[in-house]
């Protein structure tokens, strides 16, 4: 046969059959079936059905049928068309046909009634297809997975109890292929909806038959006639007109819960407006002998307890002091409910009457009119209803309350166990836990989430990788999109063959129904969520697969929130640490550990930075920008990289604080104006050690003192100026230089550090406080305890946090002296440093340092003032300064080739590592660092051999 797609499915087939791949020539609602009937170890030439001749045809559905299957049988009249009526379980139960011939040249299994048609018996057909899929199947030809009916085109519906959801049944057409059409399936969806409403009907004249005995028993014939045409079906509107809407709703749901009870009983109802009334259950007994129960109510106003009683014969008072007469007990107020207070129904409990002792008589009141009338189990099926409806309205608040995906996973699985299965599964893919969109949600799908009523059931554990197979219930529901019931699945050959060890193991143990929906949101397909039922004993039904499906698709939406949230907050946290430091430098002034923790749902601005400068000194910088998300870390990074930028020009740190706090105004302006978010502000915390000096010098911006740990165990919090924070302009910054002996520990932190909504700043403090106190702990092990017994446990900001550790330079590495303003003195200078850096062993870096000295003393005899100072340190550099008092800045500049003057710079530039200027209260410091190694030639190829040595004319 060849299809609409020109694929030629008869060799299709055999290439399946064969073991080949059809993933793209064939349906995969076919190709599942292929694949389970394989499983089963069914053979396409096999010749005969299961047949059942002792079938009753005589049953509710072919009764709702008949009339419908004889309407069918006129339309074809004269065609090929084979219309066919099966149970719930694939068994034929009537047969129509088109041409009356048709039944003797067709072989007898298309029709004589009894044979079974179901999927694991018969194979991929029409009957046991729309039974598997639960839906409207169409087959055509080669995709019947049995020779003897590829000749054929079949439809097949299932058909529907409207109350319960249950199918009752398969509608099917059936013809040879080349008569098949679109008409076959408009009329097949026609006359099943035309039997299910016969279905609905013959309930609703058992209800009537119901409600018609009740009221010819307790009013007589007329007055039940006139009852019954405002009842309509079973609903007494007089008993509650003079309830409001909420009210009434409230008796109506409590009344269902008797009828479902399907026993004598009573509750109790409060009202909205203080009043109560008492709801009462009876037998009611129809003319055919079904059997139902009536509710009737008895409103209690303000006064006396009335008695209830159940009405006797017509006119005539029941004695309740009779055996067969219970009391029905009723209270004066719902128990731990003041009288009169507001409330709504709590959930029924229905009270068995209690007999009454002695025979004593017993008052009797007026009867109370009749609310409902109907089957226990048309009941049973609103109480469920309105339980599904409640558990909808509660998964609205309960799930999503995070935007973490496996919480939100874990909410639905909490939300379904056990009200809706005992089990459930969640399984995502490993990009989706990422935030990312997976590419194929059938690979690296891990489990997310089990969650189930008990323990020790051999369940996938979470964390373990799946892989589902193609003719599973879960890989069925992503092909189709939509949740695949199984109602049995000891013979779900599908599932079973996933692992069958492990799935016959789960069986034995008890699982025996599964519901395996689609995490599906925006045409995102997230995951698997399998519900399994095991303690429950009923199966899963189709309305269950639909509250599944709803349940799911609610949960698909928050999780894919929460997916596209943990991207985004992955691709913020990812730009916030790149803005971070990535490594701190090295440097022989400070001991430093450092810790930066995100907050737990939005990332905040805070930044920290160690930046070496000039004369071993080093800069240490936290800060915190107002504000979360992608708009504070990048405002983070432009304010630490400016912070760094000023810190390199050695300014003081008010200067630099200073310089910050213009930059933030402008571009707190620069984005207002462009209708951006502007920025609202920022904390910052600028030291500067000194290791020569063992001195620091502070400045703030609105943010948090610092921590002093001191060489003995005690802790202060020195109380330097606050400062504004930064953007708000106005006030200066003010310095403060504090002493820090050798081991002393300098501690910079952020806010979040502190500041919990549990506990109050002052006790943070002290906490802090107590924890610091170990002057002997190495930084490091500092940070780890400060963030276990300090930090909030859900940290709703960045915490920033930085211990240093204060060493002094050894006085013996340090060599100053002190000139004139005298080029005479520049040679004694050259000796003296040549001097010294033979006792420091560095006699290969001499020249180099003497020639960087020379020219700096220089430039300082010759363009600056006052008495110069010079200085030499031995770190991890040659470090040499030259000071004096003038606040004047030398700048480079290339000299031509006649210049006389104008190289000395150049040539510092040219064998130096670096070099710079910074300002003091006394003038400015010019300096100089030279590797510890000698360069590789005494002179810097650039500078040119016939220079003018007129800069220097002090080394002579």
């Amino acid at each position: 046969m060849v299809v609409d797609n020109g694929i030629d499915l008869a060799q299709v087939r055999e290439r399946f059959l064969q073991g080949g791949t059809v993933d793209s020539c064939v349906r995969s609602m076919i190709r599942n079936s292929w694949q389970r009937s394989v499983l089963l170890g069914l053979s396409p030439d096999q010749a005969e059905l299961p047949y059942r001749p002792d079938v009753d045809t005589d049953v509710r559905l072919v009764r709702a049928a008949d009339p419908v299957l004889d309407w069918l049988q006129n339309r074809f009249a004269g065609s090929r068309v084979n219309i066919g009526l099966a149970d719930g379980e694939g068994t034929v139960l009537a047969r129509r046909f088109g041409q009356p011939s048709l039944a003797r040249r067709l072989p007898p299994f298309q029709v004589v009634p009894g044979f079974v048609f179901a999927e694991h018996v018969a194979g991929t057909n029409g009957i046991g297809l729309a039974l598997a899929e639960r839906r409207l199947c169409r087959l055509y030809g080669a995709e019947h997975f049995a020779e003897r009916s590829q000749g054929n085109a079949c439809s097949a519906i299932p058909i529907r109890d409207l109350l319960s959801g249950r199918i009752e049944g398969v509608l099917s057409f059936g013809c040879p292929r080349t008569d098949a059409g679109p008409v076959m399936d408009n009329l097949i969806v026609q006359a099943a909806h035309a039997i299910e409403r016969r279905l609905l009907e013959q309930s609703s004249a058992r209800e009537r038959d119901l409600l018609q005995a009740y009221l010819d028993a307790r009013r007589g014939a007329t007055v039940g006639a006139r009852l019954l045409d405002a009842a309509r079906i079973g609903m007494d509107e007089p008993a509650l007109s003079e309830l409001n809407g909420r009210d009434r709703m409230i008796v109506k749901e409590k009344a269902a819960e008797l009828i479902s009870a399907a026993q004598r009983g009573a509750v109790e109802v409060a009202l909205c407006d203080g009043r109560r009334v008492t709801l009462v259950s009876q037998v009611v007994t129809g003319p055919g002998g079904t059997e139902g129960v009536a509710v009737e109510a008895v409103l209690h106003e303000d006064g006396p307890q009335p008695l209830l009683t159940l009405p006797g014969r017509p006119g005539e008072p029941r004695d309740l002091a009779t055996p067969d007469t219970p009391v029905i007990p009723v209270p004066r107020h719902l128990p731990g409910v003041p009288p009169g207070q507001v409330t709504t129904a709590p959930p029924i409990t229905v009270r068995t009457p209690e007999r009454s002792g002695g025979g004593a008589p017993v008052p009797t009141p007026t009867d109370g009119p009749l609310v409902l009338v109907g089957e226990p189990g048309v009941g049973r099926y609103a109480v469920a209803a309105r339980r599904r409806l409640e558990l909808l309205s509660e998964a609205s608040a309960r799930i999503g309350t995070t935007l973490d995906v496996r919480r939100t996973a874990l909410e639905l699985a909490e939300m379904a166990v056990p009200r809706l299965a005992d089990h459930v599964a969640i399984d995502l893919p490993e990009a989706v836990l990422r935030g990312e969109e997976a590419a194929d949600p059938r690979t690296g799908m891990v489990r997310a989430v089990m969650h189930g009523t008990r323990d020790g059931l051999p369940f996938y554990p979470v964390g373990e990788r799946i892989d589902p197979r193609p003719a599973t219930p879960q890989s069925r529901c992503l092909d189709r999109e939509q949740a695949v019931l199984v109602p049995d699945l000891r013979v779900s050959t599908g599932w079973l063959s996933q692992e069958p060890a492990h799935t016959e193991r789960l069986v034995s143990m008890g699982v025996h129904s599964l519901i395996a929906v689609p995490l599906l949101a925006r045409g995102v397909v997230l995951g698997i969520a399998s519900f399994y039922r095991c303690e429950s004993p009923s199966p899963f039904d189709d309305d269950d697969r639909s509250l599944a499906q709803e349940l799911a698709t609610r949960a698909a939406i928050c999780i894919d929130n929460a997916r596209r949230y943990t991207r985004e907050h992955t691709m913020v946290l990812a730009l916030q640490r790149s803005l971070l430091p990535n490594r701190l430098p090295e440097q022989n002034a400070l001991e430093i550990a450092h810790r930066y923790q995100p907050a737990e749902w939005e990332v905040g601005g805070d930044w920290f930075d160690v930046i070496p400068l000039s004369g071993t000194r080093v800069a240490l910088i936290v800060g915190d920008v107002v504000g979360h998300g992608l708009h504070a870390a990048v405002t983070m990074g432009r304010l630490r990289t400016a912070a760094r930028n000023y810190a390199e020009l050695d300014l003081c740190p008010d200067e630099v604080l200073t310089h910050l706090d213009n930059l933030v105004g402008r571009l707190d302006r620069d984005e207002t104006a462009c209708g951006t978010t502007g920025i609202i502000g920022a904390t910052c915390l600028y030291a500067v050690y000194d290791p020569t000096s063992q001195r620091a010098t502070m400045a703030r911006a609105g943010h948090l003192p610092p921590a002093l740990v001191h060489p003995d165990g005690s802790v202060t919090f020195p109380d330097l100026p606050a400062g504004p924070p930064l953007g708000l302009g106005g006030l200066p910054f003010e310095s403060t230089e504090i002493p820090l002996p050798e081991g002393s520990e300098l501690v910079l932190y952020t806010d979040g550090l502190v500041e919990d909504r549990g506990r109050d700043l002052d006790a943070s403090f002290e906490l802090l406080r107590r924890v610091l106190a170990h002057p002997d702990r190495a930084p490091d092990d500092t940070c780890r305890e400060i963030l276990s017994a300090v930090a909030p446990e859900h940290p709703d900001d960045d915490i920033a946090l930085l211990v240093a550790r204060t060493h002094a330079l050894d006085p013996g590495r340090v060599a100053d002296w002190s000139l004139p303003a005298d080029p005479a003195r520049v040679k004694d200078v050259r000796a003296a440093v040549g001097r010294r850096l033979a006792d420091w062993g560095l006699d290969e870096v001499s020249f180099t340092a003497e020639l960087l000295l020379s020219e700096l003393v220089t430039n300082a005899v010759r363009y600056g003032s006052g008495p110069i100072h010079v200085r030499l340190i031995h770190d991890r550099t040659l470090i040499c300064e030259v000071a004096d008092t003038s606040s004047t800045a030398p700048h480079l500049r290339h000299a031509a080739t006649y210049d006389e003057g104008g190289r000395g710079l150049f040539l510092v530039a040219q064998l130096a590592q670096s070099w710079g200027t910074r300002y003091t209260d006394e003038g400015k410091v010019i300096w100089a660092e030279c590797a510890l190694q000698a360069p590789s030639g005494a002179l810097p190829e650039a500078v040119p051999t016939d220079m003018d040595w007129g800069d220097l004319a002090g080394l002579a």
